[in-house]
Formats: C-alpha cells, sequence, structure tokens
C-alpha cells in the first residue's frame, strides 16, 4: 500500500471487498448453463488465435510469441484483476501525490478523509465498470494465485462471461456467434502484444513520463473520484456537471502531457480500430450472422444508455475510447486498401512507425511518411 503515516493514499483491499458487494448480479443461469457458457468461450478463444494469426499475417509462419493465459471470469474477477494492474502501474502517481499531500494546503483534509473513503469510491466506480466489460487483454499484470499472467511481466486475456451472456441475450443474437466474434477482437488484442514486444514497455514508458508530469493536486483527483461516485449514487443534484464537465483524463496541466497523451491517443486508437478492423474481417468466415451482430452492437453503441450512464462516460472518458474504435478502424481500412496487409504491418516495426494523432485522421499521410522512407 501507499501510505503515509500509517494513512493510505488508496485502500486497494476495501477498494476491492466494495466493488465485490455493490457488483450487479449477473444474467440468470443455471450451473450447467454457466459451465456450457465458459467451456465455449475458452474454446472460441482458442480458435480465434489461430484465426486472428492467419488474417493479421503479424506472426511469421513457425514463430512462438510469449504466451499469455486466457482467463474466463465472472465481473468480481475482473474487478480483482483490475485493481491488481491499476496498483502497479499508477504506484508512481500515487508516490507524488504521497509527497505532495504533507505540504498542500489540503494535505490534512485529505489525510482525515485516508485512503479508505477512496477505496470505496474506487470500488464503486469499478462495480460500475464491471458489468460493462466484455473483455480485457491486460496488458500490464502482475501474477498473483487467483489470477496468473504470462511470464515476465507479460499480460492476460480476460473474457467477462456473465457481460458477454447479458450483452447477447440483450441483442437477442445467436450466442454462439456472438461469443466468437467478442473472442476474435479481443484475441487480436492479446496478438498484438505478444506478436510486437517492444509495444508493451513502449506503452508504460509512456504511461508512466505521463504520470510522471502530472501536478493534480490531490485534493482534486480526490473531487473527480467523488463526482462519479455521487453519480452512481445519485447524491448529485440533477443538473450539476461539476466544476468543468472534464474527464479524469483531461487533468492534463502541462504541454508535455497533452504531447504524451496525443500520443497515447494515436497508439490506443490504433490497437482498438485493428481489433475491429479484424474481427470484421475474419467474421464473415466464421461467424454466419456477423452482418446482424455488427449492426445491432454499433446501434448498441452509438445510442449509448440513461443520462446517467451517459455522464459516466464523459467523466471517465469512456466516450473518447468509443471514437477511438471509429477513426482508428477508419485508419486500418483506409491503409490496407492502399498497401495491403503487409504494408500495414510495418505499422509495427518501431515506435517511429506507429501514426500520429493527426495521421490517425489522414492515413495517406502516414502512408506517405512509412513507405516513402522505407522505398526511397
Amino acid at each position: 500500500m501507499t501510505s503515509i503515516g500509517g494513512a493510505e493514499m488508496v485502500d486497494w483491499n476495501l477498494a476491492v471487498a466494495t466493488a465485490t458487494r455493490l457488483v450487479r448480479p449477473g444474467p440468470d443461469v443455471s450451473r450447467d448453463e454457466a459451465r456450457a457458457v465458459v467451456a465455449e468461450l475458452r474454446r472460441h478463444a482458442k480458435s480465434a488465435e489461430e484465426h486472428v494469426r492467419a488474417f493479421t499475417r503479424m506472426i511469421p509462419e513457425g514463430a512462438e510469441p510469449a504466451d499469455t493465459p486466457v482467463l474466463v471470469v465472472d465481473r468480481a474477477g475482473w474487478v480483482k484483476a483490475n485493481v491488481a494492474g491499476f496498483r502497479e502501474i499508477l504506484k508512481p502517481l500515487l508516490d507524488k501525490m504521497q509527497e505532495r499531500r504533507g505540504s498542500s494546503p489540503g494535505g490534512a483534509v485529505l489525510g482525515a478523509v485516508g485512503g479508505k473513503v477512496t477505496g470505496v469510491e474506487l470500488g464503486m466506480l469499478l462495480s460500475f465498470l464491471s458489468s460493462r466489460v466484455l473483455g480485457q487483454y491486460e496488458t500490464f499484470a502482475p501474477a498473483t494465485r487467483e489470477l496468473p499472467a504470462g511470464a515476465e511481466g507479460g499480460g492476460r486475456l480476460l473474457l467477462v462471461a456473465p457481460n458477454i451472456v447479458h450483452v447477447e441475450r440483450e441483442l437477442d443474437v445467436d450466442p454462439h456467434d456472438f461469443r466468437l466474434w467478442v473472442c476474435l477482437h479481443e484475441e487480436t488484442h492479446r496478438t498484438q502484444f505478444t506478436a510486437v514486444p517492444w509495444l508493451r514497455d513502449h506503452l508504460e514508458g509512456e504511461i508512466q513520463s505521463f504520470l510522471g508530469e502530472t501536478e493534480v493536486d490531490p485534493m482534486t483527483v480526490l473531487e473527480r473520484l467523488r463526482e462519479a461516485a455521487q453519480s452512481l449514487t445519485g447524491s448529485r443534484p440533477e443538473g450539476e456537471e461539476g466544476d468543468s464537465g472534464r474527464s479524469l483524463v483531461e487533468l492534463v496541466q502541462t504541454p508535455a502531457q497533452r504531447e504524451i497523451l496525443s500520443r497515447l491517443t494515436a497508439v490506443m486508437s490504433l490497437l482498438e480500430g485493428h481489433a475491429d478492423f479484424v474481427m470484421d474481417g475474419v467474421g464473415p468466415q466464421v461467424v454466419p450472422s456477423v452482418a446482424e451482430i455488427r449492426e445491432k452492437f454499433q446501434q448498441r453503441r452509438a445510442k449509448g444508455a440513461s443520462r446517467l450512464d451517459q455522464a459516466l462516460r464523459k467523466l471517465l472518458g469512456l466516450d473518447a475510447k468509443l471514437r477511438q474504435y471509429r477513426d482508428g478502424e477508419r485508419f486500418v481500412r483506409a491503409v490496407v486498401e492502399q498497401v495491403g496487409m503487409d504494408g500495414f504491418n510495418r505499422v509495427w516495426t518501431s515506435p517511429n512507425t506507429l501514426p500520429t494523432k493527426a495521421e490517425i485522421a489522414k492515413p495517406a499521410d502516414w502512408v506517405a511518411r512509412v513507405h516513402r522512407r522505407t522505398e526511397s
């Protein structure tokens, strides 16, 4: 735990306990049905690996990249895995906030509030998110006894079974097709990181540089968490948007952070868009009802949910993630149309060949920069 004078900045164990207690129950399934869903997701994850490798051509034939486990989890399992990841990646920022707390005007107040309140509020947010994630490749995943990870800091692929069942029922689509469709997207993320060894370290370096530049007062971060928690409980007066309506990510205070965030946004758009492109490219061959699934899923994404859901998306920056799917998929599609899959795969050569945020919007600029330079 990050602590000062015995007072933790974040009580991670309490965050897990709170989220686990508040998490919504999953869809109504019998024990036999649940076992069948888990077994099918594991089979689909294995077959998706073969389909994604063949379509993307990111892994040379005969090569075997570092393996990472596939875990089928419930909502509580997703919470535990993400708390472990947050704790790992946020440690430098929390250490910095710990140092500032002692000298900041709000330090005494924050000390009184303590990590337990912060843990409860973080737990409330995680309980909300835990019912919305279908799958996730955890890039920064420390191994635990319950949740194994790849060797030497490698990641793990999570498939959240109750959420997949919930959405397939909500969309009224073929459950077997939908489960494979989801696995194709998530397996693409696993392939991205296992086939491109430098990608994980590059992302971690960018994130740590961003966190290292953070000059946000600890009280401001705590207030953002409180705003999100109040939205969940309905305790904020209707129509009150907070002091700025900004997301947590938008607490950017320095030019250096804006540059880093621009690069991170471009990379995440690439990764998410590539996964959507692969999912749609492989889909017609192996998922008979892929057209129906894609149409209904896109409608669900565009429509969103309640006002509460939309407010939380904005606060947490999830609306930006939806744009990343759309913009990134357009980039990948345009590049593949111009230079083919092997030409697109030059994007994975080094950090220098990753697209910029401007190039995500103008794929021809990336093609001109990377292909002209390598072919001249």
